[in-house]
Formats: structure tokens, sequence, C-alpha cells
């Protein structure tokens, strides 16, 4: 009998291992599954997920006998959670896992911006360095004042990096939090305010869509760099780009768009944007130790253990 649904874009190598352990059914994504037969969708009772397209209360009606999602990756916006609840299902992510990957790629794209990197890469490759002379100066990004959006489990890695580059760290979460004497801010327009880089590391969904606003984004200045490492949605997309075009804030690193990979093509034209392909997480290694803790979920479901990484 077929327990399990294995669904999204997975690579060999994940495929290659919940074909091991579970022998499950693969859909590319949850709009399939109204193509399954009603017998193997009765048979189902849990769902390893990939990947950002929506799986709603429709998709989870389709499987009677559903008990889990088990999410792979720490952001589960795409599954409704309060219709998983509704119907007595359970929801696993995989945090932690991740946090060291995503946090280098934070501060490696606030460095990129700050140290104009690609720029002066493509100077000397171009050999504008040896015909007419050494690169403009650029900034020094050491020392300079951090404000984080979301002290979370990957806000806090960024927070321990950058403390390392000598800077000032504040922060914005819904309530103070036990830090090494970091600054809390109740509101993020005051952090942007007081702030020369802001880092956004946000969980994503309704209740952040936009969270970073056009006035967070005015409030950082000209001076100010913002790199996002949450969700595309957590920053005013327009207001951003409405900034960096005008010189209101001095540059972005971004890892996450809206409606990618089809991201707005005004970003092309910026040479203050470091833009990366959500690629957070992207290394072999961390890659391997999501897929391990999401079949870990699922093993334990099957098992009727504990599940390691509830969301809800």
């Amino acid at each position: 009998m077929t327990k399990t649904l294995a669904i999204g874009p997975y690579g060999e190598a994940d495929r290659a291992a919940l074909q091991t352990s579970f022998d499950p059914v693969f859909l590319s994504s949850p709009a399939e599954i109204s193509g399954l037969e009603a017998a193997r969708r009765a048979e189902v009772t849990a769902a390893a997920f990939m990947g950002h397209a929506a799986f709603g209360g429709a998709e989870m009606d389709l499987l009677p006998n559903l008990g889990l999602i088990a999410n792979y990756g720490v952001g589960y916006d795409a599954i409704d959670v309060a219709a998983a609840d509704a119907r007595g299902l359970k929801v696993t992510n995989t945090p932690g896992v991740l946090n060291d990957d995503v946090a280098d790629l934070a501060v490696a794209m606030l460095i990129m911006v700050g140290r104009e990197m690609e720029q002066a890469s493509a100077w000397a490759r171009s050999g504008s360095w040896a015909q007419t002379g050494p690169y403009r100066l650029n900034r020094k990004i050491s020392g300079g004042r951090a404000g984080i959006v979301g002290l979370g489990r990957i806000g806090r890695e960024i927070a321990d990096r950058l403390a390392a580059f000598k800077m000032e760290i504040h922060y914005f979460a819904r309530a103070e939090k036990d830090t090494p004497g970091w600054t809390w801010h109740a509101d993020p327009v005051s952090l942007a305010a007081v702030a020369d880089y802001l880092i956004v590391a946000l969980v994503g969904g309704a209740e952040t869509e936009k969270f970073v606003s056009r006035k967070v984004i005015d409030a950082l200045g000209p001076r100010g760099i913002l790199v996002n490492i949450s969700r595309g949605s957590t920053v005013d997309e327009p207001a951003l780009l409405d900034a960096l075009e005008d010189g209101r804030i001095a540059g972005a690193g971004l890892d996450v768009f809206l409606n990618e990979p089809n991201i707005d093509p005004r970003f092309y034209a910026l040479e203050n944007v470091v833009i990366q392909p959500h690629q957070g997480s992207g290394t072999v290694e961390t890659r391997a130790a999501m897929g391990q803790l999401q079949r870990d979920n699922v093993a334990a479901f099957h098992d009727g253990r504990a599940l390691i990484t509830p969301v809800n």
C-alpha cells in the first residue's frame, strides 16, 4: 500500500532516498493530486512536499486519510497551515540545518554590495585595472550599525556574524529577546532609521507581506543597504525598486524576489544590487541535511513516534 506522496521538484539524490525509504508516488506539484485515482489517494497518509506551489485545503481534501505534510525547507508559507489545523493534519519543516548557509550568504551579499565586488571583478577581468589603474575606492562594512528584521534562528546567526565584524546590533522582533546587549526596536521603521544595513530574516506568509514597507525603506536612508534572505513578499518590491533607482538607499543584496524566477527586469539595470537565485541554503551538505530531516519526520509519523520539527 502506498502511504506516501513525494510532491515537488526533487533532485536525483533526494528522489532516490525517498524511493528507498517510502516507495512513494512522485508528483510534480499539489495540482497533480487530483489526477490520482480515488483508491490511491485514499491510501496516502503522509506527503513529503517541496516547492512554492500552493498546498491548500482543496488539495488536502483530496487525500482523506492524510495526516502529515512534511515540508522541505524552513519556510512553509506555501502550505495553508490553518487549513491543515482545521483538518487535524500535522505540518513539519526543516529548521536549524540551513541556518549557517543562509546567514553566510546574507553577510556575503552585504559585503559584495558595500565593497562593489561584482563591479571590481568585472573591472579586473576587462583589463581596465592593467590599462587605466586601480578600481575606485568603495565602502567599509565592518563597524557599521546592523538592523536585523526578525531575530529567529537565522536572524540570530546573522547577528552573531555581524557582531564579529565589530558592528552594533539592533533588531526587531515581536518581543524583546535575551541578547548580549543588542538593542530591541518595537517597530521596523525605528529600526531602519538607526541602521546602516537592514537585513530581513522574517518568515513568509500573509502576516509579513510588505512588512518592510515604503516607510521602512525611506527610513533606511541614502547610505542604507538592504539585504533580504527571507521571502520576496516580505519587502514592498516596487518601493524598493523606486528607492534604488532614485538613490534614496545605497544598494541591496537580494536572494529572493516576487514572482521568482521571473524577477522584475528593473533589477537587472541596477549596478547597486547583488542578485542571487534564491540559493541561501544551496550547498550540497545543507540540502542533504534538509532532505534527511524531512524523511526523518515522515518516518517518525509512519512509526507513530513524536515528530522531530512540528510546525503546528
